[in-house]
């Protein structure tokens, strides 16, 4: 389940923030897991800011200490830096492919899912199946799905 209470730019920001409570994963690890979501999809890019922790606390109900924790975590990935008085911002990125490859991979993976779902797949059958099925990859492949930070 999403929260549909997305913190956005409302000073600046191209992100929006959503928790989800019944994943189990920490929430300072979803902040930062959607920053690089956002940086390998080319939504992020060197120089945007992050939104304010304030505006973070104040739209998700959540302790500055946990906005701390994620902005912290990303500057120590080498993918934020923060300016006092400023915020924080992108100071890195993750390796991208190209928006065109983007948006053909997109439009097969969706004919994927519409084939998933036919077949009686649930999201959590579907997540289950590609999961396996990029672990299986990885195994036979030797990659690891690691990503370079580069730096700006």
């Amino acid at each position: 389940m999403t929260i549909d209470k997305p913190i956005s730019g409302d000073e600046g920001s191209p992100i929006e923030f959503r928790l989800d409570p019944g994943s189990g994963v920490p929430t300072y690890l979803q902040l930062v897991q959607q920053v690089e979501h956002a940086l390998r999809l080319g939504f992020l890019q060197p120089g945007d800011r992050l939104p304010k922790v304030k505006e973070v606390v104040a739209g998700l109900a959540i302790n500055p200490n946990t906005v701390l924790k994620a902005y912290r975590e990303l500057e120590r990935k080498g993918l934020a830096v923060g300016r006092p008085g400023q915020g924080t911002f992108v100071d890195g990125t993750l390796g991208t492919t190209p928006l065109r490859e983007q948006q053909a991979l997109r439009r097969a993976l969706t004919a994927w899912m519409r084939s998933a779902d036919q077949a009686g797949l649930d999201e959590d059958g579907m997540v289950a199946l590609f999961t396996n099925a990029l672990h299986d990859f990885r195994k036979t492949t030797g990659t690891t799905g690691g990503s370079e930070v580069i730096a700006s």
